[in-house]
């Protein structure tokens, strides 16, 4: 069987695989400093010959910033799928904080394990490379790809992607597949592989109440005058009811109760969320009554105070009536939220708690909306079977509290519906210093590519 022989191949070739994951971390692509741009177009060169190394049609795409990279296998048969990966990091700082050289990468042993500890190890370059390790290993063994494969790497996912929306609108029709996947996730559990099929969207608002000319002295003015920062203490207090959920008109239009079966898979979990609450000094479930931790996270919608300031609030006191109270406001959206529809609803929220002598004014509003995947799509349960095989639990559908834009626009632009599989761990420290990727989800991770190929062909 082709399958058991690719996977013996990659055991077999672990040590290489490592060491060309190695080549790539030590390359500094760091996509925010313009003082790395010369490191990024060094990945992305990197990328591309290696791509070509193992059959791939690959080559670089310029943009207004960092380049693209693409390839195209040369199997024409089978289930498309266009895999999407991003080749930049974070900046290192702060540097001090690092056990070692950042991009100095190298396997470390740890009391869980050995771990390949670097900068991008586990975001996203030890991730995308699973799934090009997984390729070479069909071409090494049966001269070909399984099925047929696109790659789209970017360089500039850790700095907001200012390219992307615009290369991907312009190129389209060579984005084109039946199904894309993304490695830019990780695993609910140390042994349970993940897909996640949700994706909160946000609105966002910034916004200032207005009162008084100029801030008044409290023992001349306090009882007469307004004061903005109860103004809008009164209005963002009466975000939720007491039960923990949002009050806005039309808040909750669109969302969707969990699926039966998603809700058994989530039940089954060894998630404790007392324990999650206890390990950042918490002890109770602060949002609506009746549900989970996971479905508060995962798919429920919220209203959170971000930010709130106002008046003096330097050492001592200053008796202050403040002329303007300044708030942050964020919601997550779950199904079918429209973000116009919340953001107005907010507003009118706000405005119903202004008294006569106060206005408002927002400084920046901007929504998105959540991705949802169709998980009856036949490539979700393929490839959910084929990580149950590899590991110890069985496969799980799960949410995510973030956003990953580029999911939203595999759907939006192209019309693809989008699987995000990854093997990163909560212990990885993506984004952080001593960044690290297990060792095992890099050998695992290939492996399960590989039987997903398969599945999928």
């Amino acid at each position: 069987m082709s399958l058991e022989k690719v996977l013996a191949h990659i055991d077999a070739d672990q040590d290489a695989a490592l060491a060309r994951l190695i080549e790539l971390l030590k390359i500094e692509s760091v996509s925010t400093d313009p003082a790395y741009a010369a490191e990024c177009d060094k990945a992305a060169d990197w990328l591309v010959d290696d791509l070509k190394s193992i059959g791939f049609d690959a080559s670089k795409r310029p943009t207004p910033g960092h380049p693209m990279v693409m390839a195209h296998g040369d199997q024409t048969d089978g289930t498309h799928v266009l895999f999407y990966g991003h080749y930049d990091v974070q900046p290192v700082d702060p540097l001090e904080l690092w056990n070692s050289a950042p991009f100095d990468a190298k396997v470390e042993d740890t009391p869980n394990g050995p771990v390949i500890r670097g900068r991008g190890s586990s975001d996203d370059k030890g991730q995308l490379m699973t799934f090009v390790e997984a390729c070479r290993a069909w071409k090494a063994v049966t001269g070909s790809l399984p099925t047929k494969i696109s790659i789209f790497f970017e360089g500039e996912e850790e700095s907001s992607s200012p390219s992307l929306v615009p290369y991907m609108n312009e190129n389209k029709d060579e984005l084109q597949a039946d199904v894309a996947l993304i490695c830019d996730t990780g695993m609910v559990e140390p042994n349970t592989p993940s897909i996640v099929t949700m994706l909160r969207g946000m609105v966002k608002a910034e916004f200032t109440i207005t009162g008084p000319s100029k801030d008044l002295h409290s023992g001349m003015y306090g009882g007469p005058s307004i004061n903005p920062l109860r103004v809008m203490s009164q209005a963002l207090g009466a975000l939720h009811d007491e039960t923990g959920r949002v009050t806005l008109e039309g808040f909750y239009d669109g969302v969707p109760e969990l699926p039966a079966n998603v809700a058994e898979q989530w039940n089954n979990l060894d998630f404790d969320g007392d324990k999650f609450l206890n390990e950042v000094g918490l002890s109770k479930p602060a949002g609506e009554n009746g549900r989970s931790v996971l479905e508060m996270l995962w798919s429920r919608p919220t209203a959170e105070i971000n930010g709130m300031w106002g008046g003096y609030t330097g050492e001592g006191f200053k008796t202050v009536l403040p002329a303007e109270a300044n708030a942050k406001v964020s919601f997550r959206l779950v199904g079918q939220q429209d973000p116009d529809q919340v953001e107005a609803a907010f507003k009118k929220h706000i405005e119903k708690h202004l008294p006569e002598d106060c206005t408002v004014t927002y400084h920046s509003t901007s929504g998105d909306s959540a991705s949802n995947m169709a998980i009856d799509h036949p490539a979700f349960e393929k490839a959910r079977n084929a990580l149950s095989n590899e590991w110890a639990n069985e496969g799980v559908f799960v949410g995510c509290g973030g956003s990953i834009p580029i999911a939203g626009h595999f759907q939006d632009i192209v019309g693809l519906e989008t699987m995000l599989i990854g093997f990163a761990q909560d212990d990885d420290s993506i984004h952080s210093p001593n960044e690290k990727y297990d060792l095992r989800s890099f050998h695992k991770g290939i492996r399960s590519w590989a039987r997903i190929l398969d599945a999928l062909s």
